[in-house]
């Protein structure tokens, strides 16, 4: 219930930004979609298509192949810093985490809880130990103990630790400060690419 109202009242107080968002979006790579939908893996390992706003050029998923080799973290993830594929406005609003503000929607289709470990992508998952598969055992979040503490500092490793450190103390009061940790971090971070 907490989750359906949160994502309501998300939508409709940021109705204004999506369509400011979309619209600079499409004036810089009017190619693609506003929104991108990715594949991942949720509550027990069931995949679901994932809701954000387009960060990279149109061709993104096509390019990655070649740049695997320049990976910044350890693990079963991708990332780094200085992406080419990452347009101007994407770097914006992927520093302020706005690119994820549409997860609000899968938040209402039961797919994803405000607050959970995030969702993986299925390459990810087809690299994980048993150990690594506890973090399917919750429906994923739009935030989590990683995004508020650690965001992009931290290996893959240290990332299912905080999530598993979620998992055994999940409650409406952790979820909250969790929540108003998540909007400290989003402007003042650094960690975030």
């Amino acid at each position: 219930m907490i989750d359906i109202i949160g994502a309501l009242c998300g939508l409709v107080f940021l109705s204004l930004l999506f369509i400011v968002i979309g619209i600079l979006i499409k004036l810089e790579d009017p190619k693609g979609k506003v929104f991108f939908a990715q594949k991942r893996v949720g509550l027990n390992g069931k995949e679901f298509k994932m809701y954000k706003f387009r960060s990279m050029v149109f061709n993104a998923e096509e390019k990655l192949a070649e740049l695997l080799k320049y990976n910044e973290v350890s693990g079963a993830m991708f990332k780094m810093k200085d992406d080419p594929r990452i347009t101007k406005v994407g770097k914006f609003i992927r520093k302020t985490s706005i690119d994820e503000l549409p997860q609000l929607f899968n938040v209402l289709r039961g797919e994803m809880s405000l607050v959970g470990p995030r969702p993986p992508l299925p390459r990810e998952v087809a690299v994980y130990s048993r150990y690594h598969k506890q973090r399917l055992l919750v429906t994923p979040g739009c935030t989590g103990l990683w995004q508020a503490t650690a965001r992009n500092s931290v290996g893959f490793e240290e990332m299912v630790e905080l999530d598993l450190e979620y998992i055994r103390k999940q409650s409406l009061l952790f979820d909250i400060k969790i929540i108003l940790k998540t909007v400290s971090v989003l402007f003042g971070s650094k960690d975030a690419f």
